[in-house]
């Protein structure tokens, strides 16, 4: 079965497993909130594993090893399997294979819970080393929202309000994907960022220490979406400018800062679990009127 949908409260959730990724999210009013996967962005959500964003030259090293991964990772386009599938919730898994291990040559178990309720949707990622050596990884989650959230509605009238003050300095990355070295003046006023897709022809906006665990996401005459996070510790923004869509990132890692030379294990920004462990962090997403 390739896709399962949750349902409570009104809203419905659909979940394919090809990536594990949403493919839409329709809020107990009956808007589709998220990005529909059009030819110019073929993604609705992606999930990002076992790297976040870009690697120096699509390269990283291991053990005096290298290897080759692209951007933000192989789970996006790999193909989970369901290990639950109710009314109101669902969780695919992703495990090592010999495919993997020849691009990330680690033991690993990475599973997505979905589950929908009063407090929306509640995704949940675990990442677990299974193997006999320490892993390595980042992961993060990259929701692609319509933006405008409603037709008819200007894009330029939307904004973002955090859940704490912002008044520090924003990361980007330049043309190569890496993260430039200085620290900019950040776009953010207070807690509100005005949205326009200027704010995006350098890319990403990134914070790499948040002081937010939240932000909203609306304007005047559409519905609030709220993106919260526990076990994250960065955020991106981005879009494409010219392309009706907003992602809110959650992530627990980024790329390689410009220069660095390192092992993967060194890399900035890196968790690094020993054999036994694992790791779990949690986004959700809710609409109100």
């Amino acid at each position: 079965m390739p896709h399962h949908s949750i349902t409570a409260g009104g809203t419905t959730a659909c979940i394919k497993s090809s990536g594990a990724e949403i493919c839409s999210l329709v809020s107990a009013a009956g808007t589709e909130l998220i990005w529909q996967a059009h030819e110019a962005w073929p993604r609705h959500a992606p999930n990002l594993f076992p790297i976040v964003g870009t690697l120096r030259d699509n390269r990283y090293r291991h053990n005096g090893r290298t290897y080759e991964m692209s951007r933000h990772g192989f789970a996006r386009d790999s193909l989970f399997h369901w290990t639950e599938r109710t009314a109101t919730t669902a969780c695919l898994v992703l495990t090592d294979t010999p495919a993997t291990r020849a691009v990330y040559p680690f033991a690993f178990r990475f599973e997505i819970g979905y589950a929908i309720g009063a407090d929306g949707l509640v995704i949940t990622f675990t990442l677990r080393n299974t193997g006999d050596e320490a892993l390595p990884a980042a992961m993060g989650a990259h929701p692609a929202f319509n933006w405008p959230l409603r037709p008819g509605v200007a894009k330029e009238v939307h904004s973002l309000t955090f859940a704490a003050m912002e008044g520090g300095s924003i990361r980007r990355v330049g043309a190569d994907g890496l993260l430039r070295p200085t620290f900019l003046p950040s776009p953010i006023a207070g807690r509100i960022l005005a949205l326009h897709d200027g704010l995006f022809v350098e890319d990403a906006i990134i914070l790499d220490q948040p002081a937010s665990t939240a932000v909203s996401f609306g304007a005047a005459g559409t519905e609030t979406v709220t993106v919260s996070w526990e076990g994250f510790t960065q955020l991106g923004i981005w879009t494409r400018p010219g392309l009706d869509l907003l992602c809110i990132e959650p992530w627990l890692g980024y790329s390689d800062p410009a220069g660095f030379d390192g092992e993967i294990s060194a890399k900035p920004g890196i968790v690094i679990l020993p054999p036994g462990t694992s790791r779990s962090a949690v986004h959700r997403i809710s609409a109100a009127p």
